[in-house]
């Protein structure tokens, strides 16, 4: 993303080492854009981790679903996209008990179908989407 947003000073830089030998500058330039980049990954990261934690706080007074639902929620931390039997496999449950998994993280807003069939549907993660593509995963 970095390099994306600074195309013209990257190219210009590099022009300038073609021309002038001036590699110091240009690997000043790159540095920075290192550091920015893998300062957003933390940040991101960090956020991540928080999401993961609340929401697996909101799943665990849900009763006796409470196993299976956390299975899933790491199926969908695995892959925020999934099928049901992407979920099945994943979280080695039966469908009925992946259903049910999957209702309640639907009820608690932390998965959200995506089909709108009763048939081959894929479930999302929503917000763990969100806080990997925002601003292409750096704030």
């Amino acid at each position: 993303m970095y390099l994306k947003q600074h195309r013209t000073a990257y190219y210009d830089l590099l022009d300038l080492v073609r021309r002038t030998g001036d590699w110091e500058t240009w690997l000043a330039f790159f540095l920075d854009g290192v550091r920015q980049t893998a300062e957003a990954a933390v940040s991101t990261a960090q956020r991540l981790v928080e999401m993961f934690t609340a929401d697996r706080a909101r799943i665990e007074p849900s009763g006796r679903r409470v196993g299976s639902a956390l299975r899933v929620h790491e199926a969908l931390k695995a892959r925020p996209i999934l099928s049901m039997p992407e979920v099945c496999r994943s979280a080695r449950l039966s469908f009925p008990a992946a259903s049910s998994a999957m209702a309640l993280l639907s009820e608690l807003g932390i998965a959200r179908e995506l089909t709108g069939k009763r048939r081959n549907r894929l479930f999302v993660y929503d917000r763990y989407l969100a806080a990997l593509s925002e601003d292409g995963g750096e704030r």
